[in-house]
């Protein structure tokens, strides 16, 4: 199978743009990768989204308290659970309204980042794509 993955760098965050959801999902299976899906065009507000990825990447309800929990579940527990083989990440349709405005989307793409820095210190994949409504 020829992975829609050979040509985007690990650890990075970057637009979902031409890749299709179910492509990057096979291509996280064909690598032994988690795969991490959040739909969040439903979110209003931070609350929301904090929310919707803690239920929909099944993580502690801690999460949903600010983006430090987030950045905190996504990184040192899994590492120290054991070996990790890789993530690929899709936050599909995060919101663009007042409430959820350019600076705080900023700050939730930063934990991303963040996090794919995080797995690059240690050698183990992690992309993360997005995509707005």
């Amino acid at each position: 199978m020829e992975t829609p993955l050979r040509t985007v760098r690990t650890n990075i965050v970057q637009s979902i743009r031409a890749y299709r959801v179910s492509d990057l999902q096979d291509a996280a299976k064909h690598l032994g990768h988690h795969f991490l899906y959040a739909q969040l065009g439903q979110a209003a507000s931070k609350q929301d989204v904090l929310d919707l990825i803690a239920h929909q990447f099944m993580l502690p309800p801690t999460v949903g308290k600010n983006f430090d929990a987030l950045f905190d579940a996504i990184t040192d527990p899994l590492h120290k659970s054991g070996p990790q083989p890789g993530f690929v990440v899709v936050l599909e349709h995060i919101p663009t309204n007042a409430k959820f405005d350019k600076e705080v989307r900023e700050q939730l793409l930063d934990i991303f980042r963040d996090a794919a820095d995080y797995w690059g210190d240690r050698k183990i994949p992690f992309r993360c794509f997005y995509s707005f409504p």
